[in-house]
């Protein structure tokens, strides 16, 4: 399934195909690795079909073992240190008969457990003679999900070759995302530049140093780029394309982002655990529309609601039921406005917050708060009121200090203008600590009441 990339590979052994620590790996050095990978593989006696954790993040050895593994038609269980309390949970859950490891030094270990891969999605695979892949949500508004992909079709919209781009693999080596921008940048003969710390600083200092032409990066990391004017210090001229999605984007960061780097293409992208990411195309780089879509994939709105019918759909969960409808449709759970071809995204119907009636998208109030002088984070969720139903609470974080009688006075003269009355938070909690996840995306569960 991976012989298109190594062929590749081969035919570019001199270009640069990792940066790790500032050190730069070539496609023949990869193509090597990959060898040994496999000669590894081998040698701890895994079976084709077995499944396999890999707790890693990118790096030369990590990239090389993925495709080996891919290559000897196993089942791969991304895992990063984000998610390294749920390590042991994941790994019961995935059913995992081997474990990889990749170290600091970029080592390889990998070492038996004592578990047995009887899903049958598993024996589905192992039928086919297809590798897997089980990435898991992120749990923020409950238990995670695993989701058994076949690797395959997941692999077929790569073997069209396109431009050759220097990359920051910015999204985690476990998240779907993450995978798409590695096998995006292979299948071209593109660079990936990793970096060891997710912090503006860090990861613009990287896109000076390696001359990175894309970012794929979330509103959250967005802001705060803006928030740190780490931006001031780096040259950032070689950047073309920065492309964002996981989350809602709050028009107020869009617009300001804009208009401190004009010359970007600010894309738009989405993507889900369950589907893989599809192909998309902003109206504008200032603009929230986007069209999604494209070969392999077909969508609709259905009461609102998005839905994608999608050739790399997952197989399913191994711990939930289906979510697909009886004709094979995802009911995404994100919200859309439609403009002909192109859609706005709303927000996650789960999140919408019913006040008398009346309906709220959480990230239409909190573009609004992150324009009001000294805010530096907010997170708007919804809580049970006896008269209303539910009544807006907005989680703030401050760049300084103020009372909260001070602030909740300043908020209400902000959003008179700009939001109906029914959509003004009737609550502030003022944080001390970020609002931001693991995985760089803006929380909204968990946070204190």
């Amino acid at each position: 399934m991976v012989e298109f990339l190594l062929e590749r590979f081969a035919r570019h052994p001199d270009r640069e195909a990792i940066i790790w620590r500032d050190q730069a790996y070539t496609y023949a050095w990869l193509l090597d690795r990959v060898r040994q990978s496999e000669a590894l593989i081998k040698s701890s006696t895994v079976p084709c079909g077995a499944v396999v954790t890999i707790e890693a993040d990118f790096s030369p050895s990590s990239v090389a073992l993925f495709l080996a593994l891919a290559r000897h038609r196993c089942v791969l269980v991304p895992l990063t240190h984000s998610v390294h309390t749920h390590h042991a949970e994941f790994t019961a859950i995935a059913q995992a008969e081997f474990a990889a490891t990749v170290g600091e030094d970029d080592r390889v270990g990998l070492a038996p457990l004592r578990c047995r891969a009887d899903h049958p999605f598993y024996a589905q695979l192992r039928r086919d003679g297809h590798p897997g892949l089980v990435v898991f949500s992120s749990g923020s508004t409950g238990k995670s999900k695993a989701a058994v992909h076949d690797l395959a079709p997941l692999l077929e919209k790569f073997k069209v070759a396109r431009q050759a781009l220097r990359a920051i693999c910015f999204l985690l080596y476990d998240h779907l995302g993450g995978v798409n921008t590695m096998l995006h940048i292979l299948s071209n003969a593109g660079c990936m530049v990793t970096v060891q710390e997710r912090t503006p600083e860090a990861v613009l200092a990287a896109v000076e140093k390696h001359r990175v032409e894309l970012l794929p990066t979330s509103p959250t990391f967005i802001n705060l780029i803006l928030l740190s004017e780490a931006w001031r210090h780096y040259d950032l001229s070689s950047l073309q394309t920065v492309s964002y999605g996981t989350e809602p984007m709050p028009e107020s960061t869009l617009r300001r982002f804009h208009l401190l780097f004009p010359h970007l293409k600010l894309q738009q992208t989405y993507g889900l655990s369950e589907l893989g990411v599809l192909r998309s195309q902003s109206k504008g780089s200032d603009s929230l529309w986007v069209r999604v879509g494209g070969e392999g994939f077909e969508t609709r709105v259905v009461d609102g609601a998005f839905q994608i019918k999608a050739r790399s759909a997952m197989l399913g969960y191994l711990n939930a039921p289906s979510p697909f409808t009886a004709d094979g449709w995802f009911v995404t759970g994100d919200l859309v406005e439609v403009d002909g071809e192109y859609v706005r995204f709303l927000g996650r119907k789960s999140e919408i917050i019913n006040v008398g009636g009346e309906k709220v998208y959480p990230a239409e109030v909190e573009s609004v708060l992150q324009e009001m002088e000294g805010v530096e984070e907010a997170s708007v969720v919804g809580e049970p009121n006896p008269i209303m139903g539910r009544i807006v609470v907005a989680k703030v974080k401050l760049r300084g200090d103020e009372d909260i009688a001070s602030f909740r006075r300043r908020m209400n003269a902000f959003c008179t203008t700009r939001l109906a009355r029914f959509k003004i938070p009737q609550k502030v909690v003022l944080l001390n600590h970020s609002l931001v996840g693991n995985r760089l995306k803006k929380m909204r569960a968990g946070l204190p009441a």
